[in-house]
This record gives structure tokens, sequence and C-alpha cells, in this order.
């Protein structure tokens, strides 16, 4: 057993460079500590990573390619990462819907914008939104960590009484289509059926998102938010060593601490015998959901959008109505592959010539498939984007595709094709994995989980790491908030 309290050779070392085991590491070494990062591959940044997949020059983000979460991170965005090369370039919109034979509904950044948009439905979408920006700062630090008692109570009810609510539900407040369809793309982020309690609150925390600090894209690809994390990090004193994969936890150094951002199935593999048996049924119990199937582009041309009000939006939702986007998450919960899914589609060098060495561009665009899926998706996505964007298919020039086999042989979190690290259904929303007081502690000494399989779940926030780095000051060596030297 590694984690020992006797001459350390680090107070505490992570296992995965993800955006949380990143975040851990940043956090602990801002207190003093000696931290070690192990990843598995040759590059840090887990669901961060950009490559030239097709073509020399041509830059593709494998998995995470848009960042609203990351922008209203109360951790992330309180780091010098632009001293550290990070920018975030800002699309002209958040996001487009386009609809069938009616003008695009477009994600204004402007509250007051949007507002006027909607029409009849706009001082609705004002009175819902409205309070949630005014107290966004302390909504973001209670609603991005573990269940636990709110900095702001009232606010956090308030959120909290529309968020458990199921978006089936919460869309009627709406009188347009439009409007519904619109929340529709923002809920179905969350890869669950839209009838599910809690299913709003993503819908929400995008909203919100939208009117903050946008969905902006780290110029020069995701890998950039991942190099400027790092070099943070070891400007603090921390290590990272790359290409080795910890098969047990018998590799690791001496260290009182031991943070793993990977999820449990993995954890299971390499801590074995550690743990006691209750706690490794509970970990075999956690469920993992839905998977990706996705499509990376070298165009000819940008995506020739009938409503050219697309082509100023980095991120485009494809689906239709509220219904049909409801239909095809439900069908994919269900173990079934939709003829018509809601696709994510993203247009990074529309907006960062960066990504391309010439006048061509890049497309970034994935839908959900059951978990485990090796159904090759590509005429359906391809079918929808075509849909609302007559002779696409045309100006394609090369293509490359990742099921969820790809996705798991290309980060091992991605159980099943699973991006989200679990189903974040309201059962797992805070039990993740197995503990609702402290979900980062495992019953063997010094070992903590710090992934995207804890509150408050996927997306690169940071925050499981953050958070799990706290509970490891507090257990490990007595740091109380009090005492930190990092104020949040």
């Amino acid at each position: 057993m590694a984690v020992t309290n006797q001459a350390s050779t680090y107070d505490a070392v992570i296992v995965g460079s993800g955006p949380n085991g990143l975040a851990a590491g940043i956090r602990l070494a801002l207190e003093g500590l000696s931290v070690k990062i192990f990843e598995a591959a040759d590059t840090i940044g887990g669901g961060m990573r950009t490559s030239e997949l097709m073509k020399t020059g041509f830059k593709h983000d494998i998995c995470s390619a848009i960042h609203p979460v990351a922008a209203s991170s109360p951790f992330l965005k309180q780091l010098p990462l632009d001293k550290h090369g990070l920018q975030w370039v800002h699309p002209i919109h958040p996001a487009a819907h386009p609809l069938d034979g009616e003008n695009t509904i477009i994600q204004y950044s402007d509250l007051e914008e949007m507002t006027f948009h909607l029409e009849s439905d706009g001082n609705q979408y004002k009175e819902i939104v409205k309070p949630l920006l005014e107290n966004w700062d302390e909504l973001t630090r209670d609603f991005l960590g573990p269940l636990r008692y709110p900095d702001n109570p009232m606010q956090m009810a308030s959120f909290g009484l529309k968020a458990l609510q199921p978006a089936s539900m919460f869309q009627t407040r709406f009188k347009l289509e439009r409007t519904k369809a619109l929340f529709a793309g923002m809920v179905a982020h969350s890869m669950l059926p839209l009838d599910y309690w809690s299913t709003t609150a993503i819908g929400l925390v995008f909203w919100g998102t939208a009117h903050t600090g946008g969905w902006p894209m780290p110029k020069g690809g995701s890998q950039s938010l991942a190099d400027a994390m790092a070099r943070y990090f070891k400007s603090l004193g921390g290590t990272i060593e790359t290409g080795c994969e910890i098969k047990r936890v018998q590799q690791l150094p001496k260290t009182k601490a031991v943070l793993f951002d990977l999820t449990p199935l993995q954890i299971l593999r390499i801590v074995a015998g550690d743990f006691p048996l209750e706690y490794r049924r509970k970990l075999n119990k956690f469920r993992y959901g839905p998977g990706a199937f996705k499509i990376d582009y070298i165009l000819k041309e940008p995506v020739p959008w009938r409503d050219y009000e697309c082509r100023r939006a980095g991120t485009v939702h494809l689906g239709g109505t509220f219904n049909e986007i409801a239909e095809a998450e439900n069908r994919t919960n269900q173990g079934h592959h939709p003829d018509r899914p809601f696709v994510l589609v993203a247009q990074q060098s529309l907006f960062d010539s960066t990504r391309t060495p010439d006048d061509k561009h890049t497309l970034w665009a994935y839908c959900h498939v059951p978990n485990g899926s090796v159904t090759d998706m590509t005429e359906a996505i391809e079918n929808q984007i075509e849909r609302f964007a007559p002779g696409f298919k045309d100006i394609i020039d090369e293509k490359s595709t990742m099921n969820t086999a790809d996705f798991l042989q290309y980060n091992a979190n991605y159980i099943g094709g699973d991006i989200n690290g679990g189903k974040q259904n309201l059962g797992q929303l805070f039990k993740r994995p197995t503990n609702i007081i402290n979900p980062y502690k495992t019953p063997a000494k010094g070992i903590y989980i710090c992934s995207s399989s804890t509150p408050p779940g996927g997306g690169v926030h940071g925050m499981c790491g953050f958070h799990a780095a706290n509970a490891v000051l507090k257990k490990e060596f007595g740091i109380k908030k009090s005492d930190w030297k990092f104020k949040y």
C-alpha cells in the first residue's frame, strides 16, 4: 500500500490529468503542498485534448470543444490562466437552434436582446433568468459542488425548486414552440430523458452561462486550456509524469493522499482489496450513462446553413422541436438509435483562424447513443445537418468518426462512451459515486476520488477536483477553511 504518513515523497499524488486532476493538483499546490500527477497517455488533458486527426495543421478537439461551464467555474476563473497562455475566443452568439420552415432561434448574450427576440415568452424568460444572473457567483458556488448548506439558502431554494423539475414539466411555462425547442437543446446536454426529475437544472445553468461568462472556446483548441492549467500547476512546484499508467496502487510513491481522476470501475481495479466489501459493492452499482458518436470534419467552406445567423454561433443545436428532442433522448436511454438524433455542432474555425492552415474549415459534431453502442451514426448526423444546411454533404473534404469503443480507447474514463463520468440522474446527482455527506473520501486511508464521478459531475469546470482537494486538506492535513492561503 503506497499511502502512508511515514516519510512521504509527496504530500499528495493524483492519477489522471483531466480538468479535475489538474484542478485538484493546483488547489493542493496553492496551499504549499508537494504534488505529482500521473497520466497514462503521452499528453495531458483528458477530455481537453486537441489533435491533428486527418491533415497537418487542422486542429480538432477530441471531446470537449466549447466551455461555458469552465468560463463560469468559481475556481477556474480565479486562476491566472491567461498569464500561462490561455486565450478565450467568444463567438458572436453563444448558440443557435435552427427550426424547419422558420427563422433560427438564437441564444443571445444580452438579456434584454434575448427578452426582445423571444416575443411573447420574453417576460417569462426574463423572470426565470434574471434572478440567476443577479446571484450568479453565489449560485455557482452552491450548485457546482457537493450537497451542503448553501451560502445563500433563499437564493438556492428558489433555484432548486425550479431546477428539480423535469424539463417536460418546466417547458409548459412557455407559449411558443420556438422557446420550448431552445430549452430542449440546453437540457439535452444532460444526456437524460427530458421527463426525468432535475433535468431543468442543466437548462437553467446553460442559460445562466450564456449571459455571464459566455460559451467560449480556447484559442488553438481545448488543449490550450489543459496546457495553461499544467503550466500554472508547475509554476506552483507541481510535477507531471505522462506515459505512466497506474494499474495498482503499489506503483505510486509514498504519499499522504492519493486522488483518482478516474471512474469507479477503474478505481476498483487499481485499489482492489484495500476497500471494504460493502464499499466495493456500492461502487459496482454505480451506473454509467449513454455514450457518444462523434464526427470531425474538414470542410471546403463554412456550413451552408439555410439561416445565415447560424454562422454567427459557436454552437448549433440540431433536433427540431422540444418533442422531437425529447423523443430522441428517450429512445437513446432505452437502448435505441433514433433516426433523427439530437446533434451538437461546434464551429470553431469560424472564430479561431489558428484551427486551420488555409481557407478550409473544421467542424465538430456528435450525438448521443446507448452505452457501448458501435452503431455508425454518420448518416443520421449528416442528415440532421443537411436538414438545416442543404448542400452540406457536398462540401465535406474529409471526416473522422469515433464510436463509443473509440472513445474508451482514447480515454479510459469514458466507460461505454459515457463522457460524463456516470449517469447524472437525480439518484446519482449528489450521491456520486456512493456517499452524499463526503462523496470524495473512500473508506481506504488516504484514498480520494476527484473525477466527474463525484459532484457536481460532468463538464470542464474543475470543481470535482477542487472540492476533493479541499476534503484532503481538511482530513489529511488538518487545514481548515479559515487557514487557507487560497481565498474562495
